[in-house]
């Protein structure tokens, strides 16, 4: 008989907000759910046995490829990382932006189509600003959408 392993909740965590992490330990402990910081820094995490942080070497997409190649089908993903995102869900796993909103096979293409079309008018010297401060709001739609996520996962 074949072991069911429980999803696990990865964590882009270089460029996540303090706020969002500290919803994540909650919720991970809460749930009693494997949890996995990545990033090419040192992170302090909560003493727990549930959550640990893996610190990867400094370049580009190197956090972003120890999660693709560690994520399993069913797993979460949180990132704000678009293409991240569209690399996980097509391993099966999920992709939660930290403010909230659900990355799925059927919108992350056209997040993908949007991200490269800003990219661009960046390139050719257009200005079109940042996004917009972490607000409150994106606090609770983030916590409310990663409590429905995990709702779904059997204790």
């Amino acid at each position: 008989m074949t072991e069911v392993l429980r999803p696990r909740l990865w964590v882009d965590a270089d460029a996540s907000p303090v706020v969002v992490k500290e919803i994540i330990f909650r919720a991970a402990t809460r749930k009693q759910m494997e949890t996995i910081l990545v990033a090419n820094q040192m992170l302090r995490v909560p003493a727990s046995p549930h959550i640990r942080a893996v610190q990867v070497p400094a370049g580009f997409d190197v956090a972003d490829n120890y999660i693709v190649a560690q994520v399993r089908v069913g797993d979460l993903v949180v990132t704000a990382d678009i293409p991240l995102a569209a690399a996980v869900i097509e391993r099966g796993a999920s992709a939660l932006n930290p403010r909230g909103e659900l990355y799925t096979v059927a919108n992350i293409r056209e997040s993908l189509s949007m991200r490269d079309f800003m990219e661009s008018l960046r390139s050719s010297g257009v200005q079109t600003g940042g996004p917009a401060a972490f607000s409150q709001a994106d606090r609770q739609a983030f916590a409310n959408q990663l409590d429905r996520l995990l709702a779904r996962i059997p204790d």
